[in-house]
């Protein structure tokens, strides 16, 4: 969807979804992109298609990076174009996990990147991934 007023001379926004129920209840979109800019929304390790949710941190991490990946494909992005990104982990424990997958997705990217030990709003959710692209 894009949202532009007639007489708003700004790049329109375009609001991407997963589909997924969470989106609908809180009032948000997995991604809005702007112009040169694409914003993804934290991304936990559901299976949108199945609403499924692994055990491993790793595997809701590869989730939550097919998630995004898909999310800045349909906004017209790359995943390359990733140049931020935040992780929420419940545990300090499960970096080493995570970083098992994040190092072979952004090996080469390298984005710029925060990692927070944080409570998740559902106990089965062991991280949360916020991602920024720019493909100027």
């Amino acid at each position: 969807m894009d949202r532009q007023s007639p007489c708003d001379d700004r790049p329109p926004r375009r609001l991407i979804s997963t589909g997924s129920p969470f989106e609908r209840q809180a009032g948000y979109s997995r991604a809005v992109a702007v112009g040169d800019w694409c914003f993804v929304a934290g991304t936990t390790g559901y299976d949108y298609a199945s609403m499924d949710m692994p055990d491993s941190a790793a595997e809701q991490t590869e989730n939550a990076l097919l998630t995004i990946d898909a999310a800045l494909r349909e906004a017209g992005f790359a995943f390359a174009d990733i140049v931020r990104v935040n992780y929420i982990v419940t545990d300090a424990a499960l970096a080493s996990e995570v970083f098992a997958v994040t190092g072979r997705w952004l090996a080469d990217i390298r984005p710029a990147a925060t990692m927070i030990v944080a409570g998740l709003i559902r106990p089965e959710m062991k991280i949360e991934i916020e991602a920024t692209a720019f493909r100027g």
